[in-house]
């Protein structure tokens, strides 16, 4: 349910944001070119627990993807063989396919799209706390976006042992599910996750790093 929050002396309420409006005006203001920076050392790490590069054929596809940035690296992976994004903010997309108008981008309203095909590894950075349902994407992702022996590599930087981002929610007036460490294992292994792994990688300073989820589909 969204939280509504009352303007003091007045009876104006303002509702929650969509975070694919946010990321839209991101883009928009050239904001998403920060985000892959900040994000690169999370993600280069992520790549690195996943195996890639690798030295078999597999295809893939990055979850919530912005501006395509993780696409374009898997692309340069000599061994993968397909590589898509998909993303609910249209102006991020937009801004991936000019980019990279050879690239595989999709608009997609998640959770509810579902590929038409699987893929043998699923990634994804900075998404799965923004459903209200999380949960149930992990399960959703388990079972029809991955091929058996496929993987996922997930990674959020909002969780509840990261005290420094708990305040987000409110700062940018956008739903975000805060889950502990503990709850997100017990959500990898609820949706049919083996061999769960959890990391916290590229910590600096006072961030002690993004959670990164590991699993494997039997």
């Amino acid at each position: 349910m969204d939280i509504f929050l009352e303007w003091v002396g007045s009876t104006v309420f303002m509702s929650r944001r969509e975070a694919t409006e946010v990321f839209s005006e991101w883009a928009e203001k050239g904001k998403d070119k920060g985000m892959e920076n900040g994000h690169a050392a999370s993600v280069h790490a992520m790549l690195k627990l996943a195996g890639i590069p690798r030295s078999e054929t597999y295809s893939a596809v990055d979850v919530g993807c912005g501006n395509g940035w993780v696409c374009r690296l898997l692309a340069q992976d000599g061994t993968s063989t397909r590589v898509v994004g998909v993303d609910g903010s249209e102006a991020m997309i937009a801004k991936a396919k000019t980019i990279d108008s050879e690239g595989d981008y999709r608009v997609t309203v998640l959770p509810d799209w579902e590929p038409s095909e699987k893929f043998d590894f699923v990634h994804s950075m900075e998404f799965l706390y923004y459903l209200h349902d999380p949960q149930s994407m992990l399960k959703q992702l388990h079972d029809n976006w991955m091929n058996s022996g496929g993987m996922l590599v997930a990674g959020v930087d909002h969780y509840l042992e990261n005290e420094d981002s708990l305040s987000w929610p409110e700062a940018l007036n956008v739903h975000m599910t805060t889950l502990s460490m503990e709850d997100w294992k017990t959500a990898m292994i609820e949706a049919g996750f083996r061999d769960v792994e959890l990391h916290q990688v590229a910590a600096k300073d006072s961030f002690i790093g993004t959670l990164v989820m590991c699993g494997k589909k039997a």
